[in-house]
């Protein structure tokens, strides 16, 4: 199986969430010669969806893709699908931060709710497509907490943990982050899926 991702640290998350699956992970740093997906549907679904059909159709096996935006309440929903590029193209993941929080200067702890939600998108080599979605609520901090993760990690809080995911470790955040909540609907899909058809056709061998 492929997962759909140039981002290392993505990557990283969920091959330790799939480590119990019997599962020849693949990433897209194995396939060199693919061109690259450009991401711009103007929902997360459509970007998991394209992300995951294409890479399993030029590599031949199974993938799993998935896109996450981060949603505040009091930007109106923003930065929404458009996270990761929130302070432009080229921006770092501090550049993002450090936008978001200027703009929500001067708000209020209680307006500061915002939720991250993963979509992820499993697809066959032949293009079919199944979509499972995670969702994580919190608050956005006021400055950087934490040294961990990535992405908006260091000013998203968790208030029934009492730290931003930046402060957890790898194994803290994989039991209640939003890409592991919609991984563990995802491993359903390849039990079912994936590793039920590699155990069907093992027997016919037989």
């Amino acid at each position: 199986m492929v997962l759909g991702t140039g981002n290392r640290h993505k990557a990283k998350e969920i091959q330790a969430l799939l480590a119990d699956l019997p599962l020849q992970i693949h990433t897209l740093a194995d396939f060199p010669d693919i061109p690259e997906v450009i991401e711009d549907g103007d929902t997360c679904q459509a970007n998991a969806i394209k992300k995951a059909r294409e890479t399993a159709m030029l590599t031949g096996h199974w993938t799993l893709a998935d896109d996450t935006g981060l949603e505040v309440k009091a930007l109106g929903g923003r930065p929404g699908v458009y996270a990761a590029r929130y302070a432009g193209a080229n921006a770092t993941y501090a550049d993002n931060c450090r936008k978001l929080l200027t703009e929500m200067a001067g708000i209020s702890a209680d307006q500061r709710g915002a939720r991250f939600v993963t979509v992820m998108a499993l697809s066959d080599p032949q293009g079919n497509v199944e979509v499972v979605e995670g969702v994580l609520s919190g608050n956005i901090t006021e400055t950087f907490y934490g040294s961990q993760g990535f992405g908006y990690d260091p000013i998203f809080s968790v208030a029934e943990v009492g730290k931003t995911l930046a402060e957890m470790s790898l194994t803290e955040k994989n039991q209640i982050s939003h890409r592991a909540r919609a991984l563990q609907q995802a491993k359903e899909l390849l039990k079912c899926r994936l590793l039920s058809a590699s155990s069907s056709g093992r027997s016919a061998a037989r």
